[in-house]
């Protein structure tokens, strides 16, 4: 594998920035080949250090740019050399966008382009990083959220690259369908809205005030096309994070301006909700984020979310068939509950978003595909690899109670359950995480030696 680095300092850290080309399909069903980019970060006096290999949540995220160096990057680098692996088609690996996608050509080759972007893709790149840097010897690697996922796959998948395995909030069902993950994460997302506006005395009055104006005025967001109420619902996506009711209310606190006695969101706001509802820089969460849930039963997910949605009706829409609410205004004077959504996609979605537009038909096809199997279960079960990881109860994207059964389902794996975070605890305390996991993952190695 022919492999281009680059090395420069910053500070006491040392960059090595690895570029190589991989086959876009390894199957050879879909022709061609994309660049992988990965960052290595050595700091001083750790050259020996062993590595580890972060993957990032998502899909769809490229790895950190930690400019300055600190939190969770800062404490992996006084215990290991960091490689930060941009997933194919995130950050500098061949950055995934719909122009790339409707070259392939009609619907089905689009379709078939972005099924080469899932988790065993991934793990295979990362497997020839690894017998480049490491002559073949296992390395460590670090998951949050779909990054978790991926660790996961990895442990069924390649075992014997991995010297450990550490997790946060991202250990999936092995074994659910993707319905199950939805039943769970509908009704913790309505836990979540229910907690903020019992929070925020007024918020849910502004925010019905918005949905309202939406539904009878014509109101553009950055990127050209209609804010509708549906839409203005996924706002809800930052609920999983523990600052994401703050987060709204600031949004929410003065939205409108009065214009020769009109009434506008005020250009402010809709700036702030583009920026939260396009998927423009991250199109593989929109056209691929319920295919991470595929490969652990045989039936194609669906579209999931949107079905599962129908058995929460006060999640349902305005104007459909689901509610029993004719217009906005209808279900705010019926006293309905205002619900934003979580880390939820929809079909309508799809074409409501431009830049998820161009690829909506392939997205269908998407959700009808049969994927294979991510995860063997007698692999799991009979794994050898330590590998430990914090499992949120009060995560809204990731159930713990999918996250306990695969624990139980990989030998040896120690998970360590609170109530102390959301989604977002690497970010909040991670050098407290990761100490822990780090201490009991060196046990196990200890042991085996």
């Amino acid at each position: 594998m022919m492999i281009q680095t680059e090395t420069y300092r910053i500070a006491s850290d040392t960059y090595h920035e690895y570029s190589y080309p991989v086959a876009l399909d390894r199957t050879g069903k879909v022709a061609g080949t994309i660049e992988i980019f990965a960052r290595e970060i050595v700091r001083d006096g750790h050259e020996k250090d062993p590595r580890i290999v972060f993957f990032q949540g998502g899909p769809g995220s490229p790895a950190p740019r930690p400019a300055p160096v600190g939190g969770w990057v800062d404490w992996l680098l006084g215990h290991y050399r960091v490689v930060l692996f941009d997933q194919r088609g995130t950050g500098a690996s061949s950055p995934l966008e719909a122009s790339a996608v409707t070259a392939q050509g009609d619907a089905e080759a689009q379709a078939d382009y972005l099924a080469c972007f899932r988790a065993d893709a991934i793990i295979d790149d990362a497997e020839d990083l690894r017998h480049h840097l490491q002559d073949d010897e296992p390395w460590h690697v670090l998951g949050q959220s779909f990054g978790g996922f991926i660790n996961t796959a990895y442990l069924s998948r390649a075992p014997h690259g991995l010297a450990s395995v550490m997790i946060t909030a991202g250990l999936p069902s092995v074994t659910e369908h993707a319905t199950r993950t939805y039943e769970l994460t509908w009704a913790s997302t309505d836990r979540r809205n229910s907690e903020m506006f019992e929070q925020f005395d007024g918020l849910e009055e502004r925010v019905w005030d918005v949905a309202v104006h939406l539904e009878n005025s014509d109101e553009r967001l950055v990127t050209g096309e209609r804010l509708t109420p549906a839409r203005l619902r996924m706002l809800g996506l930052v609920l999983g994070y523990s600052y994401g009711p703050q987060t709204l209310r600031f949004l929410f606190e003065q939205p409108f301006v009065t214009i020769n006695g009109g009434k506008r969101l005020n250009a402010r706001f809709l700036h702030d909700v583009t920026d939260r509802l396009s998927f423009a820089t991250n199109p593989i969460y929109g056209v691929l984020h319920e295919a991470i849930y595929s490969g652990t039963t045989p039936e194609p997910t669906a579209w999931a979310a949107h079905r599962v949605r129908d058995s929460f009706p006060d999640f349902a829409l305005p104007g459909t068939g689901q509610s029993p609410y004719a217009t906005e205004s209808e279900a705010r004077q019926a006293g309905a509950p205002f619900r934003f959504s979580g880390e939820h996609v929809f079909p309508w979605q799809m074409r409501e978003d431009p830049a998820l537009a161009p690829m909506a038909d392939a997205a269908d096809l998407i959700a009808e595909r049969k994927f294979g199997k991510l995860y063997d279960l007698e692999v799991l079960a009979s794994n050898t690899v330590p590998a430990s990881g914090w499992v949120f109860w009060d995560d809204m994207f990731v159930p713990a109670s999918l996250s306990l059964d695969t624990a139980e389902r990989i030998r040896g794996f120690q998970p360590i359950l609170t109530n102390d975070y959301h989604h977002d605890g690497l970010r909040a305390d991670g050098p407290k995480l990761l100490e822990r996991m780090h201490e009991q993952n060196q046990k196990a190695i200890n042991a085996l030696k």
